[in-house]
């Protein structure tokens, strides 16, 4: 099933327009790149209601106002890496919100924002670190000419052609 696409009351309006214009609703429906069920329902609403704004939805009304929301998603992309309770204590400075650190993390999920964790890499030990000094004491002095000679290998493989074995 494909994305669906919001229609803003411009759109709607212009639709309600152009049916009454004369214009079929095929061809609203396909210069406003919607399904044509979409130009139905939205004629049978106007000629109910004379209106083209959207019911109210059932459900449960948003905690926070789209303000709010612009503003965890600029706190979260300002500080990469704040947590939900972080962005929480600065949304209740800033607007004296006081939301769950849930609805935080819904909000951020909603903006496409994940949590990410940092690459672990090993660690060194300090013999590996005792090598690499003695490593470069060794060769401290050699010259450019020296060094073109030196081939680094971490001793992966790595195949060329198809016929590399």
């Amino acid at each position: 099933m494909p994305p669906q696409r919001k229609s803003n009351e411009y759109e709607r309006g212009r639709a309600v327009a152009w049916f009454q214009d004369g214009v079929p609703k095929r061809e609203v429906a396909r210069r406003l790149h919607v399904s044509i069920s979409v130009i139905v329902r939205l004629i049978q609403r106007f000629t109910a209601t004379g209106r083209v704004q959207e019911r109210r939805r059932l459900g449960r009304p948003k905690k926070t106002t789209p303000r709010e929301d612009r503003l965890i998603e600029r706190l979260a992309l300002q500080t990469r890496t704040a947590s939900s309770s972080i962005i929480r204590r600065q949304l209740r400075v800033a607007t004296n919100t006081n939301i769950s650190q849930q609805t935080i993390r819904n909000r951020l999920h909603g903006f496409n924002l994940r949590s990410r964790r940092p690459a672990v890499r090993p660690r060194l030990t300090p013999a590996h670190r005792a090598a690499r000094r003695a490593f470069c004491r060794r060769h401290v002095r050699w010259t450019r000419q020296q060094w073109s000679q030196v081939l680094f290998s971490d001793e992966s493989r790595f195949t060329l052609n198809h016929n590399d074995d």
